[in-house]
């Protein structure tokens, strides 16, 4: 049966990992997000309050195209990171951190509501938790240039997002991986358990 299952989370939570384990383990469609492909991306690391909304504009834009998309794939996909959490974690901790003005962010949460009503739901958002101290060790283990930099306070304000993010969240079934300490790639009882999770929903 076709499914869209979405993988959603704090950069360097692991979801790259998690959509290529689940797309080898149960024959998905993998769907990865345009990281590398936004132009904007390196100068917004260097100066996030000059190039905030240009970088956002760019990520909600692709994604959109992204996400309809999806409607016309035959099997099961699944995609690592929605357009969700582009607009109500990335973009609302801009704002919020002071790095996209008011002017700026209400452009945006505009557009993103009208593109936000033409999109059907995942059918399973599966949420992975990690802490920031954690976070900040795998983004230094994958040595990113553009990612190195990113301050603590930026990191902790999306996490602080994610977890209000996924308490409301109510467009589908939803659930939540500890990808922190739970290990379902080396470590048998945690791949048991992380099947049985998913079992009820595919």
């Amino acid at each position: 049966m076709k499914k869209f299952i979405a993988v959603a989370g704090n950069m360097g939570v692991g979801k790259t990992s998690f959509v290529e384990f689940l797309s080898q383990e149960y024959g998905f469609e993998p769907v990865y997000e345009p990281y590398t492909t936004n132009p904007w991306l390196d100068d917004f690391y260097g100066d996030m309050g000059k190039w905030a909304y240009h970088s956002q504009l760019w990520f909600l834009t692709n994604k959109f195209r992204l996400h309809l998309d999806l409607n016309l794939n035959s099997g099961t996909v699944v995609q690592d990171r929605t357009i969700y959490e582009d607009a109500e974690i990335f973009a609302t901790n801009l704002y919020r951190q002071g790095q996209m003005q008011e002017r700026e962010y209400r452009t945006y949460m505009d557009l993103y509501a009208g593109m936000k009503r033409t999109l059907q739901p995942p059918d399973l958002m599966i949420y992975l938790r990690c802490s920031v101290r954690a976070i900040r060790r795998r983004i230094q283990k994958r040595g990113r240039p553009s990612e190195l930099a990113i301050p603590t306070p930026y990191l902790q304000g999306l996490n602080r997002l994610y977890e209000g993010w996924m308490d409301s969240y109510d467009l589908s079934p939803k659930v939540v991986w500890d990808s922190e300490r739970a290990d379902y790639l080396t470590h048998l009882v945690d791949r048991i358990e992380f099947r049985k999770m998913l079992a009820p929903f595919l």
